[in-house]
């Protein structure tokens, strides 16, 4: 075999793995999959995403329902719960993510932390032609994202070190320190062309009724148009839209 064949089939077993775990992950957060809607996702061919659903149904991790949807199976029975908490924060968060959407003209996100990881569990796409693109299902370093830092933030010092104990990527504990200071003091997360240049993000916390900090509302734009200097203006608008989303969290739930 020659060298250019195995990096091909490297490079193809690699991108087929990312796949199904996003896959995964859109199961975990949406509740079900359409066929046609992960291979627009994922930006593949239905057939790519047909042998990968197939696989996971016979693994168990997915099955098909009455309405030829795929839905979570029975290896995600030990984490339902948090799958059913992250779709039912969505669907308290989306007319709220929508509105603010409308109301700055910029893509919003709604992401939930995962160990030092953030995930992303909903997108609204900003009405510009230039925009940034949904991110459903992706996951970022938490320390790089702007609502990553604001949840992590919420952290104590001795709560980070283990999160980051085994991290040889992490920023230096006292670089994370004086970032996440900011990030308390301000009472929103930045992030300027930190996860893609030209890209910039403001984010703040969704809390609770007890105060537990348990998802981040964000706007995402291109850098030319989300300045340093729009973002308090942008923090508070994420703050009035979160604070909707806090008060319908308060309700009983259905």
């Amino acid at each position: 075999m020659r060298a250019s064949d195995s990096m091909r089939n490297g490079d193809y077993t690699v991108e087929s793995v990312d796949n199904a775990l996003r896959l995964l992950l859109m199961l975990q957060s949406e509740g079900s999959v359409r066929l046609s809607d992960a291979a627009a996702e994922l930006g593949v061919a239905r057939s790519t995403v047909h042998r990968l659903l197939s696989t996971m149904v016979g693994r168990g991790f997915a099955v098909q329902d009455e309405r030829r949807r795929y839905v979570p199976g029975p290896a995600f029975l030990a984490s339902s719960s948090p799958a059913a908490d992250a779709r039912w924060l969505r669907s308290v968060a989306r007319p709220h993510l929508t509105k603010l959407s409308e109301q700055v003209q910029e893509t919003t996100h709604l992401l939930v932390r995962d160990g030092s990881a953030v995930r992303f569990v909903d997108s609204v796409e900003g009405s510009q032609a230039l925009r940034v693109g949904g991110r459903v299902g992706v996951t970022l370093p938490a320390y790089l994202t702007s609502g990553g830092k604001a949840l992590l933030a919420e952290l104590d010092r001795k709560q980070l070190d283990q999160l980051y104990a085994d991290d040889p990527l992490a920023p230096a504990p006292s670089a994370l320190i004086r970032t996440l200071a900011a990030v308390r003091r301000r009472g929103y997360g930045t992030n300027v062309g930190e996860t893609e240049r030209g890209l910039s993000a403001v984010g703040v916390c969704v809390r609770t009724p007890d105060g537990a900090a348990v998802a981040a509302m964000t706007i995402s734009a291109p850098s030319l148009r989300l300045t340093r200097a729009r973002m308090p203006e942008m923090a508070t608008a994420i703050r009035d839209a979160v604070q909707r989303v806090e008060l319908d969290l308060s309700r009983p739930r259905p």
